[in-house]
């Protein structure tokens, strides 16, 4: 273990180094998931791991591991709203809103179908689609975001909604 890493163990140290960078990560956690409350949960449980594998981090490389492990924290967050969201089809709806069984029905046969159609797009197309339709970014943000150009974005975006209009009429 170098002098650098042990550094990283001692409270002082740590202490300055969250301090440095935790608004630009808390920055990059909500241009994420556009919640600035699980942006900070994503925040915490990075610094946390970092605090818990301190002696393991190079610290050169720490500010990376911070950066990466919201990214992950977050991709990981997104696979169990999947999860979540699969169980929550299964089970079956309360008609609150007193609504025609046969529009129910209609809305809830366009739900699989549009989070299929989303489903079959690549991760590449779907980040873009998700972070645009979903999270509100505009192109140049979510070029800024992914570190890609906006005419990048703009490919992505295109070939996304071209896929999801091949599989879903009237979107």
């Amino acid at each position: 273990m170098s002098d650098d890493n042990t550094k990283l163990c001692e409270e002082n140290h740590f202490r300055d180094f969250y301090l440095k960078h935790v608004q630009s990560a808390n920055n990059f956690a909500y241009y994420k998931c556009g919640d600035s409350e699980a942006a900070l949960d994503l925040v915490q449980d990075a610094f946390t791991k970092i605090w818990e594998n301190c002696s393991k981090i190079d610290f050169s490389k720490v500010k990376t591991y911070l950066f990466t492990s919201i990214n992950n924290l977050f991709l990981n967050n997104i696979k169990h709203q999947k999860v979540v969201l699969a169980y929550a089809k299964e089970s079956p709806n309360l008609d609150t809103n007193n609504q025609s069984p046969e529009y129910l029905f209609e809305e809830e046969e366009f739900k699989q179908k549009l989070a299929s159609a989303i489903a079959s797009l690549s991760e590449l197309q779907r980040e873009v689609f998700l972070l645009n339709r979903i999270d509100g970014k505009k192109y140049r943000e979510i070029a800024e975001l992914l570190d890609i150009s906006q005419k990048t974005v703009e490919k992505r975006m295109s070939g996304a909604l071209q896929i999801l209009k091949s599989q879903i009429e009237n979107i």
